[in-house]
């Protein structure tokens, strides 16, 4: 796999800002008329916005997921990536139920822009709350966001442990060595709240 993700620098907190308000003008949009729409409005968008990037989506209601779908790679510019992701978590994760209407004032929307990926070969090589973790392994594939492994309190082996399990893999199948791993460092900020270093 080529590295992906974005080559940019690190986010202005406006820049930041503005991706939180086109993920949910994004998802408010799709709850009240049906339809994805995957338009800036009025949003002054940056050239570093404009290029190409990785995001995933998370939405939360109180304390609990409701949704988070993304892109490893830069597959598009960053804030369409954004919009569609903020779609998809709310709508295509297939583990909860559609996002209402009513429910929208009780969702807190995280983003997290994905840097470019680095091979590795163990968790040597993964500073825990920095790096997120990708496998490739006999045509499965996982991947865990930096902040999955802060908030649950794991150490780089069980983190690598973790992502073989999102790939439905054993644990410890990072170590057999036809198994492919990268990390990856990414932003991470959500509404009400800081952005994160990547």
């Amino acid at each position: 796999m080529s590295s992906g993700g974005s080559s940019m620098e690190r986010l202005t907190p406006g820049e930041c800002a503005t991706l939180l308000r086109l993920a949910r003008r994004a998802v408010t949009l799709r709850a009240q008329t049906g339809r994805e729409v995957i338009d800036a409005g009025d949003e002054t968008l940056t050239e570093t916005l404009h290029a190409p990037g990785g995001a995933f989506v998370t939405l939360r209601e109180g304390d609990a997921l409701r949704g988070c779908i993304g892109h490893i790679q830069a597959v598009r510019p960053l804030w369409e990536s954004v919009m569609e992701n903020a779609v998809s978590a709310g709508w295509h994760d297939h583990r909860f139920r559609h996002v209402r209407e009513d429910q929208l004032p009780r969702l807190r929307i995280e983003v997290t822009v994905i840097h470019p990926l680095e091979p590795i070969e163990g968790p040597g090589q993964i500073e825990v709350g920095r790096h997120g973790v990708l496998i490739e392994h006999e045509g499965a594939r996982g991947v865990l966001l930096p902040q999955v492994a802060s908030e649950r309190s794991w150490d780089a082996r069980t983190f690598l442990d973790q992502v073989c399990e999102k790939a439905c893999l054993p644990r410890g199948a990072w170590r057999d060595p036809g198994a492919q791993l990268w990390r990856f460092a990414a932003e991470h900020f959500e509404e009400g709240g800081t952005p994160g270093a990547p």
